[in-house]
């Protein structure tokens, strides 16, 4: 593990009781293992979003590129869908 920093962090109650029971239990060895799992968590889900919001971006530039639509407006394309 890299060097590690003492930080102090405030929790309500009912999370400092999950933390201590997810210790008693021995899941965890300690508290500082519970927040680090849930600090990589919290990161790799952080990544995540935003690696989908990316993939919605180029699919979003994808669409503007490719030109206008074939629908003028939402009644259009419901015609459109009751026809077939």
């Amino acid at each position: 593990m890299s060097a590690v920093k003492k930080i102090s962090i405030a929790l309500t109650h009912d999370m400092a009781e999950t933390v201590k029971s997810a210790v008693d239990n021995g899941e965890y060895g300690s508290t500082s293992e519970v927040i680090r799992e849930a600090l990589r968590t919290w990161h790799d889900e952080r990544a995540r979003k935003e690696a989908e919001i990316d993939m919605l971006r180029d699919a979003w530039s994808v669409g503007v590129k490719s030109g206008p639509g074939k629908f003028k407006d939402i009644d259009a394309i419901i015609a459109a869908a009751r026809a077939k």
